[in-house]
Formats: structure tokens, sequence, C-alpha cells
């Protein structure tokens, strides 16, 4: 009787450890664990060569750089990566992400009406869809969400991260961010771990995580990084948002090109930042096809394992 007590309670045991290990997070590391010095080597390379170190020194420029064409094995190369800047209508994709998880907690439904507003927040930057989507989840629980342990997508260890704390319309802000008062801020870093979260389907759900990507396909404005990319390479699928605010132009998106899948996230405070967003595309999307393929992982991938 013992024996076969022993034995139940080791199964069930095995059964939790199986099942941890095949989680989501099991599987992908910690994308600050993953810096690369070539790759970091490269993006200092052309920032150099496209007159922007100087605004990199200046903390005007933020950037962060991913390969994650194999997603178990990501590169990361950034500069100012943790420094938080007004990101405009980049923020956004946090309440894409708060949208789900009430979805997912059965307290809002994925129905044509929401899919639609979420679909004119992102693809169009509609401020009125936006602060539609705000009221419906709830204000307060975006940014429950984004400090959360479960992401940590805002966090003052970093100084900071994704926040929203305003409503994309008149009136005065609901919550601001408790280490540099932004109504709507980010950083590089906590943008590009946000889009690595979604291609390795670990926001929310892996099921969940595609329905949010497809809504961030398809750009409906074509500026910024899209029209960089597009102009020099009009093959490449680009899953995006972006903002602009006076001096303030940030671009962030998930790029599939000749094979291979980075992320790209820019934030900027100049006049000029939407021409060097428009230029810095075209150096990161050059940077990422001389990096050299893991085979076997492509293999993989192309299998569908991964993806």
């Amino acid at each position: 009787m013992l024996s076969r007590l022993l034995k139940v309670v080791g199964l069930s045991l095995g059964l939790v450890v199986a099942v941890q290990a095949a989680s989501p997070q099991s599987a992908y590391p910690s994308l600050r664990d993953a810096k690369s010095p070539a790759l970091q080597k490269q993006l200092e390379k052309r920032l150099k060569r496209l007159n922007l170190d100087g605004a990199v020194r200046r903390g005007d420029l933020a950037v962060a750089l991913v390969d994650v064409t194999d997603p178990q094995h990501p590169s990361l190369a950034q500069v100012n990566g943790d420094e938080m800047m007004y990101a405009a209508s980049l923020p956004k994709i946090a309440i894409l992400l708060a949208a789900f998880e009430r979805i997912h907690d059965g307290k809002l439904q994925l129905n044509n009406e929401n899919r639609e507003l979420m679909t004119n927040m992102i693809r169009y930057s509609s401020n009125t869809a936006a602060t539609q989507m705000i009221r419906r989840v709830g204000p307060e629980y975006i940014n429950t969400v984004l400090r959360s342990p479960k992401y940590r997508l805002y966090d003052t260890r970093y100084n900071g991260g994704l926040w929203v704390g305003k409503e994309y319309a008149s009136g005065v802000a609901f919550q601001r961010d408790p280490l540099h008062n932004l109504s709507h801020g980010a950083t590089a870093i906590q943008v590009a771990r946000f889009y690595y979260l979604l291609e390795t389907g670990q926001l929310v759900s892996p099921e969940l995580s595609k329905e949010m990507k497809a809504i961030m396909g398809d750009p409906g404005i074509h500026h910024k990084f899209v029209k960089g990319l597009l102009e020099a390479s009009p093959d490449a699928q680009i899953y995006r948002k972006s903002g602009s605010w006076r001096n303030w132009h940030a671009d962030s998106a998930i790029v599939e090109h000749a094979g291979r899948t980075y992320i790209a996230v820019a934030l900027a405070e100049s006049p000029k930042g939407g021409d060097w967003l428009k230029s810095l595309i075209c150096e990161l999307d050059g940077i990422i096809l001389q990096q050299p393929v893991r085979t076997a992982s492509l293999e993989v991938k192309r299998a569908g394992v991964l993806r």
C-alpha cells in the first residue's frame, strides 16, 4: 500500500515538473542576459556612421536591437536602453496587453467591436480608440499589469519602463509614473522585452499572443521604421507601434525579413527624430542580415516548433 502511494506521489510530482518544464517561460532566457558584444559593436558602428553617436552621448536617442531568429538564443545590443523617455503613442501596446489580460480572465470580450477598437488603436494610432480601451480595461489596471511580477515591464530597479498614466485625450493624468512623472513613457529595453515576450508566446498565453501580434501587423501609418524599411525592402513583414508628439519620436517593431526575425526599438528627442528613425531602421536591418544563422534552429523554426 505504502509503495503504491509513493508511486502515485512520485508520478504527480513528475507531472508537475513536466508541466513547468513545458511552460513558455521556462524555454526562453531573460533578455537582459542576452547581450552580444559582436552585435553591440555593429550597433555602435552604424550609429556613428549615421552621425547619431552624439545624440546617444547627449541622451537624446535610445536604441535596442534584438536578433530573435532563434528565439531560444536571442542576441541583444542597446544604447541608453534603460533611459526612460516620453514615448507618446508607443505605450498603447500596454493598453493592448491589459485588454488581453482582461479577455483571458473573462472580463472583456474579444468581439468584433473590441477587436476593431484595438486594431485602430495600434495600426492607426487612434487616440479615440485608445481612450475607449483605457476606460473599458480600467485605467489603473494597465499599470498594475505592467508592474506585476509576471511581466515587470515597468520596474523601478531598471529606471521604469512602459507606462500609461493618462487617457489619449484632454484632461489630467490619472497616474503619472513614480520615477519620472511621465504620463506616457517607455525605455527601449522594456519595449524590446514586450516584443520578445510577444514573439515567444509569453504575453497572456501563446494563443492570445498570436492574436495580439496579428493586430500589430499591417501598419496603417507609413513613416519612420515603416517608411525607411519598406522603401528599401518592400518584402519585409512588420508588426509595429510608433509614437510622435512635438520633438519626441518613437518606433518599435518585430521585423521578419529574408528569413530573419528581429526586434527594433528607438526613442528620440529631437525635431529630426522622425528622420533619424527612418535611416536607423535600414542600418539595423543591415546588421541583422549580416549575422550568422543557427542552421539547426532555423530548421526547427520552419517546422513550427518554436513559432
